[in-house]
Parts: C-alpha cells; sequence; structure tokens
C-alpha cells in the first residue's frame, strides 16, 4: 500500500482524495507513507556509474 500512496502523491492526487479513494487509510497513513521512503532514499544511497554521472 506504501507505493500506491506514493504514486498518488507524486502524481499530486489531492491528499483529500487519496483518503476518499482508500476508505482504509487515515491521514496519518500517508505520512506514515512519505516518511518510510524518505527514510529509504537516506539509507539506500548508491554510487551511479560513472557515465551516468556526467
Amino acid at each position: 500500500m506504501v507505493s500506491v500512496v506514493l504514486d498518488n502523491v507524486a502524481a499530486d492526487i489531492p491528499r483529500s482524495e487519496i483518503l476518499a479513494s482508500y476508505p482504509s487509510l487515515k491521514p496519518e497513513d500517508i505520512e506514515a507513507a512519505l516518511e518510510y521512503a524518505a527514510e529509504l532514499v537516506r539509507e539506500g544511497s548508491i554510487d551511479l556509474p560513472a557515465e551516468l554521472t556526467a
């Protein structure tokens, strides 16, 4: 469900619409998904190949 929430947020769908589309979600679930994604990005950094960084 985290990926669904993130896809909707990335698509600029208003949070109220996300919550209406998924009645089991609460506003804090959206925040939790964003916090989880931020943590993954912080912890999951990798070095890009040289040809991609030029």
